[in-house]
């Protein structure tokens, strides 16, 4: 199964590219894919078309579409884009919420999702698991080696639908005082999960990284998020 290249109309006027792949099943839930700062290449296009083989509606935007559109053509998956080269990442990823917004009413319109939709994020996308189910009604939410966890915790603690946080002990962008403060949210929230894998690098989820991809540590992650997902059908 694989997805194609289609435009979504922005709340600003404008439209940004998406990778969006369907299930052959007919409907499902909604999941908006967050790409890192690389963008969404074959990584991310596999795990999407991957969704849609387990029954969702999976769409990966254009997050960086205002400074650098047109990602889904590149295919140099070592450079981040070049607003994340200039801006600082609080700055991006507040100006990406209305992006997420939007994914969220196309993904809502479209004649195959049920209505339900969740954000899954990687690396500058992991903060849109939290602010996603906190700010835009989103049904759950997924993070892998997030960064800038820290300044979202205020949304964490507004969150009640599910979500899962997934970090590795040796992950730069996540010091063992942010993860101690996590884990400690997921001791007292129900609809909590957070896992640490020990000696598993930031960007473990990234096939495209062999220095960082860690095969056993994905494979728990993404079979984690699939059972979550699947309570939204």
């Amino acid at each position: 199964m694989s997805g194609s290249d289609v435009k979504v109309k922005s709340s600003e006027g404008s439209e940004f590219d998406c990778y969006l792949a369907t299930p052959e099943s007919g409907t499902g839930p909604g999941v908006i894919v967050v790409a890192a700062v690389t963008g969404v290449g074959p990584d991310m296009r596999e795990m999407t078309d991957d969704l849609a083989a387990h029954g969702f509606v999976a769409a990966a935007p254009d997050m960086f579409w205002r400074t650098d559109p047109g990602y889904i053509e590149r295919t140099d998956e070592t450079q981040p884009r070049i607003q994340a080269r200039t801006q600082p990442r609080e700055e991006i990823i507040n100006t990406g919420i209305q992006d997420v917004a939007d994914m969220r009413d196309f993904l809502k319109g479209h004649g195959s999702c049920n209505g339900k939709v969740a954000a899954i994020g990687f690396c500058y996308g992991g903060p849109y698991a939290l602010i996603g189910t906190a700010r835009l009604g989103l049904d759950a939410g997924c993070s892998y080696h997030g960064t800038n966890m820290g300044a979202y915790k205020a949304d964490l603690e507004k969150s009640s639908q599910p979500i899962l946080i997934h970090w590795g002990d040796q992950d730069h962008a996540a010091p063992p005082e942010l993860v101690a403060e996590y884990q400690d949210y997921a001791a007292k929230m129900d609809n909590l999960s957070v896992h640490i894998f020990p000696g598993v690098k930031h960007g473990y989820m990234m096939t495209t990284a062999p220095a960082a991809y860690d095969a056993d540590a994905y494979r728990h992650s993404w079979d984690a998020t699939l059972s979550l997902l699947g309570g939204l059908k």
